[in-house]
């Protein structure tokens, strides 16, 4: 199992990356509004406000997507789909793909036991 991270930086695209991850098998995200270094120092938001909130605007900060995948190939799949919406990773204002196995988990469901 490996844990994806993804930090989007456009909230439209938000449902086009849930969506593609999903027509791949992803079962399930954790999502939340979340704030970079250089935002916090640009705007001196104290971290537990939201922008929203706090603006009483709609400029919100990056959203995180945190996911729970199979294999690396899975990993692989959804850093390709999450390209082919934002586009290149490598540009700037689009966005950071991590993963990294995991050593454990417990209350995630598998394929064997949708089998059972």
């Amino acid at each position: 199992m490996f844990m994806i991270m993804f930090v989007l930086d456009n909230y439209d695209y938000l449902e086009a990356v849930l969506k593609a991850w999903y027509e791949l098998g992803v079962g399930g995200a954790t999502i939340a509004e979340t704030s970079g270094l250089h935002r916090f120092r640009k705007k001196r938001i104290p971290m537990r406000f939201t922008y929203s909130n706090l603006y009483n605007t709609e400029e919100v900060g990056n959203i995180s997507v945190f996911a729970i995948v199979r294999n690396k190939q899975m990993v692989e799949e959804c850093l390709k789909a999450v390209e082919s919406v934002v586009g290149d990773l490598n540009e700037p204002n689009t966005g950071v793909f991590s993963a990294w196995p995991l050593a454990m988990t417990k209350g995630i469901k598998t394929k064997e036991q949708d089998k059972e």
